[in-house]
């Protein structure tokens, strides 16, 4: 199970190549939650498909409460069967496939058509659900291909691989629909590639072109990263033992109660998290207005940041540990939200009077937008930090036979209640009629992560 209280792992590490190729899974998703969820397209759809940016936040909340209900309920069962079974690879491809499926659906949300929108809706959520399972096997690998003390830059490295690519599918997604800021003037009416401006086919073609990354980069690590062997053991038994294996873990859990406050901990500040993720671009589209140029710039912007931040962060991680460079990366989340709920159209800081922005004015050039650019400068500096070094603690916590079912239990802690912040956004954006109520929310989910992560203790390196 562990050797001295840590996960067994290799003595060695595994090929540069295969290392490079587990990195590149994380290279080849995130552009998803990049563009899609974060930045381009959900923040597209809020305000033009749906017509209403509170009412569109309310919705997306929802929907994010639905998926992550399913990603909650189905991680750790999967996880404990890919034990059973050994092989990790077979559910990644599964699931991959099923998130390029839901991606090329987004293809479909044009304004104008309310019929599609409960479609695109249910595409957003199985899109959700089938790339946070996809993680859960993938964060699987990564004991298994360095030692323990070197796990922290591995992770961060994967991390920044990530975000590395997501900046590259924004600028992707910049040029494309406005090829003007590189010095291209496409013919009246019509984006890069001939795509029509009046039918937002710029915002639309954004799902479809994220098959095509998936399937592009996510080969390397089919083709070169090792699984584990397969057991032999045919499926029914497989679901079985998995089955059983995790509902005995469950009944243990109070054996392992330093693991068991840390993943209460995690399931609290990573849902303040993702819920600042999920609705800063949706926020910014509202009170300012941005549209996809102001949403892709600001995205860039704060991508530049949170790639070298996370990448330093995997070296700091093996240096004083997990525990710290998560608590340092909340920290900075907080302090960030702390700054967005202070803003309005027209006061920033709890009350300070600015000039709101005018329709004539340059992107980023209010007081407003620029002192929110400031704060989310903040969010980039923790939020992958706070992720990679979860994930190490994690792959630290683990027994070596069972790190798909700990990671699936990981991702029902980190999903247990993420259905909980988008409902009470969704519920509280609705009832109010405002959308700066979702600030409160994510710094409530904070505070009470950070305040248990104090009684955690990290296991010796």
């Amino acid at each position: 199970m562990t050797v001295n209280g840590k996960a067994a792992a290799p003595a060695t590490s595994a090929s540069l190549r295969a290392r490079l190729s587990w990195a590149m899974f994380d290279w080849a998703n995130q552009p998803y939650f990049t563009v899609i969820t974060t930045f381009i397209f959900v923040p597209y759809f809020t305000s033009q498909v749906v017509g209403d940016s509170v009412q569109g936040q309310s919705l997306w909340g929802f929907t994010q409460a639905a998926a992550g209900a399913m990603v909650a309920l189905g991680a750790p069962f999967l996880g404990a069967i890919a034990d059973a079974g050994g092989r990790r690879k077979p559910w990644l491809l599964g699931f991959q496939i099923l998130l390029a499926l839901a991606c090329a659906m987004l293809w479909l949300a044009q304004p104008g058509k309310p019929e599609v929108l409960w479609l695109v809706l249910l595409a957003l959520a199985l899109a959700n659900i089938s790339a946070e399972y996809s993680i859960v096997f993938n964060n699987a690998l990564l004991p298994g291909l360095v030692p323990p003390g070197r796990m922290g830059r591995l992770s961060g490295f994967g991390w920044g691989m990530g975000y590395t690519g997501g900046l590259i599918a924004l600028f992707a997604v910049l040029i494309v629909s406005r090829p003007e800021l590189i010095g291209i003037t496409p013919p009246e009416g019509e984006a890069l590639l001939g795509l029509r401006r009046d039918s937002f086919e710029a915002e639309r073609i954004i799902g479809p072109a994220i098959v095509i990354w998936l399937l592009l980069f996510s080969l390397p690590m089919f083709l070169f990263t090792p699984d584990r062997p397969g057991s032999g053991k045919p499926l029914r038994q497989v679901v079985r033992e998995g089955v059983l294996r995790l509902v005995e873990t469950v009944a243990h859990l109070r054996q392992h109660k330093n693991t068991l406050r840390f993943l209460i901990a995690y399931m609290l500040y990573f849902d303040g998290l993702n819920a600042v993720i999920a609705f800063g671009g949706v926020y910014a589209a509202g009170i300012f207005g941005w549209g996809t140029t102001e949403l892709g710039l600001f995205g860039i912007a704060l991508t530049v940041i949170a790639a070298p931040s996370v990448m330093a962060a995997g070296v700091l991680d093996d240096r004083i540990g997990s525990k710290r460079t998560v608590q340092l990366a909340i920290l900075l989340v907080g302090a960030g939200a702390l700054g967005i709920l202070s803003i309005t159209a027209d006061t920033v800081l709890f009350g300070i009077d600015i000039t709101p922005k005018s329709p004539g004015m340059g992107a980023f050039t209010s007081t407003g937008e620029q002192v929110f650019f400031a704060c989310a400068a903040l969010l980039g500096l923790g939020m992958g930090p706070m992720q990679a070094a979860s994930r190490t603690m994690v792959a630290r916590l683990a027994p070596p036979d069972m790190l798909a079912e700990f990671f699936g239990m990981f991702s029902l802690s980190g999903r247990a209640t993420s259905f909980l912040a988008p409902l009470l956004i969704g519920f509280a954006t609705a009832a109010f009629a405002s959308q700066r109520v979702a600030a409160v929310i994510v710094l409530i989910f904070l505070a009470a992560g950070f305040i248990l992560l104090w009684r955690v203790t990290e296991p010796e390196r």
